[in-house]
C-alpha cells in the first residue's frame, strides 16, 4: 500500500494562489458610469448668456442711435419753429404759448416713447389727478434717480393739458443736457443746490414765477422738495433727523422748505389779495383762480431699484412697472406760516416713507382712508400716436434741412 497522501488544496485555490503570486489577480472591473453632460450644459448656458449679452448690446446701440437721431431732428425743429413764430408772440402771446406748449408736449412724448417701447410702464394708485387737470396745482415728488423725470413725462401724457402747461423745477445740471435748451425756452427753472446759493436761488425763483408763470399760462408746477437724489442725501438727512429728534427715514429724505414756501407765497397769495404777478402777467392773472391743489406724488420702483436715464435710453433692463401714488390736498389745508408749513411738509414725507415701506413689503400701495381696497390704474400710451409724433419730428427735420440747403445754394 502506498503511504497516505497529504491533503491537497482544491484546484481553484491553487490557481488563485498562483495567480496571486504572479501578480495576475485583479479586482473586479468597475461598472461603467453613465456619461455626464455638465460640461455641455455649462457651454450651453454660457452660449445663451453670450447671445443675451450680444442682443442687449445690439439693442442698446440701435436705441442709442435712434435717440441721437430723434434729438437731432426734434430739438432743432422745436427751436426753429419758435424762432419763426416770434412775430406771433408779439401779436398774440397766448396763442404763441399754446403752440409752444403743444410742441413741448410732443417732445416729452418722444422721451416717454423711449421707455414705453422698452417695456417700462406705469401703474397709478390713490387719487385720480385727471379731475384736477384743468386747475392750478403743485406736485411734490420724491426723488430717487434721473428716471423719475422720465416717469412723470410718461404718466402725465394722458392728463389733458397738464404737460403743455406745466413748469418744472430741476437741478441746474439739467440745463447742460440735450434737453436743457428746450426747458430753458419753455420757461422751466434750474435751481442750484447748496447753502452758498440757497438764498439767492429763492429770490431768483420768485422773480421767475412772477415773470413767466402767469404770462405763459402755466397751471402745474413740479417740485422735488428733497433737493437731490435719495442715495446722495439720505445720510445727511438721517444725521439731521437724529440731531433734531425727527423721524429716521430710509426710503425718502426730509424735504427742504424754501422752494415750496416761495411757490405758495407767489401763486396763492395773489389769489387772496388780487395783486398781479407783475410784467405781462397782469392780463392772465385777472382770470386766474390761483393755486388750488397740492398733489403729493410718490414714485416706487420694484425692489427699490430706480430707473436712471441711461436705462431709459438704452433699454437694457428687463420690462419694469413703475408705481406712482397720488394724494390730492386742497390748498386751504396747506398752512402758510413757515413753522406750520415745515411740519406739514415733514408729515407728507413721513407718509411717503410709510407708503414705500408698505409697497416694498407687499408690492402694492395701501388703500386710501375710507377705501376698503386699494385701486390701481394702468397708464397706457397709444403706439399709433407715438409713431405719428415721431414721424412729424423726422419730417420736420427733413423740411428744415431742405430749407437750409436751398438758402445755402442761393447764397453760395
Amino acid at each position: 500500500m502506498s503511504p497516505p497522501s497529504r491533503l491537497q488544496p482544491p484546484p481553484t485555490a491553487t490557481r488563485t494562489a498562483a495567480a496571486s503570486r504572479r501578480g495576475l489577480l485583479c479586482s473586479p472591473a468597475p461598472q461603467e458610469e453613465e456619461p455626464t453632460y455638465s460640461g455641455v450644459k455649462r457651454m450651453a448656458v454660457t452660449l445663451e448668456q453670450a447671445q443675451r449679452v450680444g442682443y442687449t448690446l445690439l439693442k442698446g446701440l440701435l436705441r442709442f442711435g435712434f435717440m441721437v437721431a430723434n434729438n437731432l431732428v426734434a430739438i432743432p425743429s422745436y427751436i426753429l419753429y419758435l424762432i419763426i413764430l416770434q412775430p406771433l408772440r408779439l401779436l398774440d402771446s397766448k396763442r404763441f404759448w399754446y403752440i409752444e406748449g403743444v410742441l413741448f408736449k410732443w417732445l416729452l412724448a418722444m422721451v416717454a416713447s423711449w421707455g414705453w417701447w422698452a417695456g417700462y410702464t406705469v401703474v397709478e394708485w390713490g387719487d385720480d389727478v385727471k379731475v384736477v387737470s384743468e386747475d392750478e396745482a403743485m406736485m411734490l415728488v420724491n426723488h430717487q434717480a434721473t428716471g423719475d423725470v422720465c416717469t412723470l413725462m410718461m404718466c402725465l401724457q394722458d392728463k389733458g393739458t397738464v404737460v403743455r402747461q406745466m413748469m418744472w423745477l430741476m437741478d441746474h445740471i439739467f440745463k447742460y443736457t440735450n434737453f436743457g435748451i428746450v426747458s430753458l425756452l419753455h420757461g422751466d427753472f434750474f435751481i442750484r443746490q447748496g447753502k452758498a446759493h440757497r438764498d439767492q436761488q429763492l429770490v431768483l425763483l420768485k422773480d421767475h414765477l412772477d415773470k413767466h408763470y402767469r404770462s405763459r399760462d402755466r397751471k402745474w408746477i413740479v417740485l422735488f422738495p428733497e433737493g437731490g437724489f435719495l442715495r446722495k442725501r439720505r445720510e445727511t438727512s438721517q444725521a439731521f433727523a437724529k440731531k433734531n429728534d425727527l423721524p429716521f427715514l430710509t426710503h425718502v429724505t426730509l424735504p427742504r422748505l424754501g422752494a415750496t414756501q416761495v411757490i405758495l407765497k407767489s401763486l396763492v397769495a395773489q389769489q387772496e389779495n388780487g395783486t398781479p404777478a407783475g410784467g405781462d402777467a397782469m392780463v392772465a392773472e385777472s382770470k386766474s383762480k390761483g393755486l388750488q391743489w397740492v398733489i403729493d406724488t410718490t414714485i416706487a420702483y420694484p425692489n427699490a431699484e430706480p430707473i436712471d436715464i441711461q436705462t431709459w435710453i438704452l433699454g437694457y433692463r428687463r420690462p419694469t412697472v413703475t408705481h406712482v401714488h397720488y394724494r390730492i390736498f386742497p390748498i386751504k389745508d396747506v398752512p402758510a406760516e413757515p413753522e406750520a408749513l415745515t411740519d406739514w411738509l415733514y408729515q407728507r414725507f413721513i407718509e411717503k416713507e410709510d407708503l414705500l415701506s408698505h409697497f416694498y413689503k407687499t408690492g402694492a400701495f395701501p388703500p386710501l382712508q375710507g377705501q376698503p381696497k386699494a385701486i390701481s390704474r394702468e397708464m397706457t400710451l397709444s403706439n399709433l400716436w407715438l409713431i405719428v409724433i415721431q414721424s412729424l419730428a423726422f419730417l420736420s427735420g427733413v423740411m428744415w434741412y431742405c430749407i437750409f440747403q436751398y438758402f445755402y445754394h442761393c447764397l453760395f
